[in-house]
């Protein structure tokens, strides 16, 4: 049977980057000298067939293309495509379009009884086809985006270690010191743009899952595919294993990582830098996304590397910009000014405190002073109002503690600030209780009130308790999708505060303009451009973000926004295209089957 070579091989690689700059199969094949590869030995039928038509012998045949999940097309192969590969007789005789496939795989996946059940269902499909996985995520987003990100992939990460059938992504331990680039060397794909990354200890809400947490990343990437178009051979998911304090997963014998406790202190750094410099080695330039590192890490991490590479931290940072987006387009609703809020955060972890610090920037570019922008944000976190009476706080909590008596409860801040919102980023479910929510709707006409922690257990309140407790006046958002609400006359559209709207944007944008840095002006433009998608028939019906399946044109309208940005501030390396974005348009992936033949 015909041999694929290394050269081939090459090829196929060097054919799916060059699908990103929107070049077709049939152009990239003329455009290279494949005759030459061909051997002038004797081939069997399948490699005459290839010597008729030199266009294909960079792809792999028979059953081998058909295991092939970048190249696959299933069913939908032609005829013709079928004589020349050497798929006759490997396939079903009927040749389906690639609607019909959506179709089936529809079918067959609201038959699952449950969203787990679904969410093994599409990393199956994932792992056989890529082509018709992104195209059904593609055209089915609002129905499932709760699958295959949250708040499925929480339950997804608990089970890791039961639903695991093949690798995603790269995982390094701390026994591979020294050789950290030789595991990304592995990778089958030479031209990385974008890295998410975990160290697992703080899965959502769901706290320390190791090398479990893997799920995370390898759905973070997807949503990078199909919400803003970066084609799947350009990213890598990665998992450090620094092991694990979770009982529960140290005694499980299906526990995907190694079983010991977590490495802290100079050898969990050393990792770390190692792990940085190795990127800038095998995939220079990539974007690093630090994603569900515990509050340990994540300050101090983003905050030693964010000025030495390209990297962000989206609990930090993707966050924030989504709240702030949320902030933004309620405003519109309320009519009031960003500098004349006050918020109260219930939560004073990464994504409450990066929240506060982007609000501030934007507080500060409407005049008030640094102190002034502070004074606005308030936070009550398991001890109590953050105040400077308080002797326990340390790192950017003291930016935020306030001249005020110390105050234990809740309801009691609730009533003595009188916030206009509250932010739920605690990992507390039902801590926004029926008399919080009623005290918010005394207090404003249309109180501000995100309940943000992941997933949907966590959830502060739900979307029919915020409405119902506040007679329907509340302007509310979530981290995790809700149904509609019918109360008061009215039906209502719950927000997701996903940061879906924000991150595959962003990392579009810098990898069409090639910044060197990611800058917080860039989440901040990202959330203005976020609000600014939002129309008024939305605000109407209580949608304080886009419809989903508008997110590739927002993606494409953020990703614009922050290349612009990256120009202007000096920190672009690829020349400005005329028409910046058309040019990101022509580099945003469409799953769509290729012809192989023409």
């Amino acid at each position: 049977m015909y041999k694929i070579t290394h050269e081939q091989n090459e090829l196929i690689i060097r054919f799916e980057k060059e699908l990103v700059d929107g070049e077709t199969l049939s152009r990239f094949l003329n455009h290279i000298n494949l005759q030459s590869m061909l051997k002038k030995t004797a081939r069997s039928d399948a490699g005459d067939r290839l010597r008729a038509s030199s266009r294909l012998a960079a792809l792999p045949t028979g059953i081998s293309l058909l295991r092939e999940p970048t190249l696959n097309k299933g069913s939908a192969f032609t005829l013709e495509e079928r004589e020349a590969l050497g798929l006759s007789g490997l396939l079903p005789p009927r040749v389906h379009t690639l609607d019909e496939q959506v179709q089936r795989i529809l079918k067959n996946l609201r038959t699952q009884s449950t969203d787990i059940e679904r969410y093994v269902y599409l990393i199956a499909l994932q792992d056989r086809n890529k082509t018709l996985f992104y195209r059904v995520l593609l055209d089915n987003i609002e129905e499932l985006m709760p699958i295959v990100y949250t708040p499925t992939v929480g339950q997804a990460c608990l089970q890791f270690g039961q639903i695991f059938r093949r690798p995603r992504g790269i995982y390094i331990t701390a026994r591979d010191k020294g050789r950290v680039a030789e595991l990304l060397g592995n990778w089958p794909y030479n031209d990385i743009r974008i890295i998410v990354v975990t160290d697992g200890e703080r899965i959502l809400g769901l706290g320390d899952l190791g090398a479990d947490g893997m799920g995370i990343p390898v759905g973070k990437l997807a949503l990078y595919s199909v919400c803003a178009g970066i084609h799947p051979s350009l990213s890598l998911p990665v998992t450090l294993d620094m092991g694990t304090d979770n009982a529960r997963l140290l005694n499980d014998p299906l526990y995907t990582g190694l079983q010991h406790p977590r490495i802290r202190g100079e050898l969990y750094d050393e990792m770390i830098e190692e792990f940085i410099l190795a990127v800038q080695q095998v995939y220079p330039g990539a974007l690093i996304q630090f994603e569900d590192f515990a509050n340990r890490n994540a300050f101090r991490l983003l905050k030693q590397y964010r000025d030495q590479v390209c990297c962000f931290n989206d609990d930090i940072q993707g966050t924030a910009s989504v709240t702030v987006a949320g902030v933004f387009s309620a405003l519109r609703i309320t009519g009031g000014t960003l500098k004349n809020q006050r918020f109260l955060f219930l939560g004073a972890g990464e994504a409450g405190l990066g929240t506060g610090e982007l609000l501030v920037s934007a507080m500060i570019g409407e005049g008030l002073s640094l102190e002034e922008a502070r004074q606005r944000c308030w936070y009550f976190d398991s001890k109590g109002l953050i105040v400077k009476d308080r002797t326990d706080l340390s790192g950017h909590k003291l930016h935020y503690a306030h001249d005020h008596p110390q105050v234990a409860g809740f309801l009691e801040a609730i009533e003595l600030l009188k916030p206009q919102a509250i932010i739920g980023v605690s990992g507390q479910p039902k801590r926004f209780t029926p008399e919080i929510l009623e005290a918010m709707a005394r207090i404003n006409e249309r109180p501000i009130v995100f309940s943000l922690s992941n997933p949907t257990s966590k959830s502060e309140c739900t979307a029919e308790e915020a409405y119902t407790w506040t007679d329907g006046r509340a302007i509310f958002a979530s981290g995790s999708p809700f149904d509609p609400v019918v109360t008061h006359g009215r039906k209502l559209y719950p927000s997701q505060g996903n940061n879906v709207y924000i991150f595959p944007g962003v990392g579009m944008g810098v990898m069409a303009s090639g910044a060197v840095r990611v800058t917080d002006e860039m989440f901040l433009t990202a959330a203005r451009i976020v609000a600014g998608e939002v129309a008024e028939n939305d605000l109407h019906y209580g949608r304080i973000f886009p419809p989903l399946p508008r997110i590739r044109e927002v993606s494409q309208a953020v990703a614009t926004a922050v290349a612009e940005l990256a120009y202007k501030q000096g920190l672009a390396t690829r020349p400005r295209p005329d028409d910046l974005q058309a040019y990101i348009q022509s580099l945003m992936f469409e799953p769509l089957y290729q012809d192989y033949i023409e």
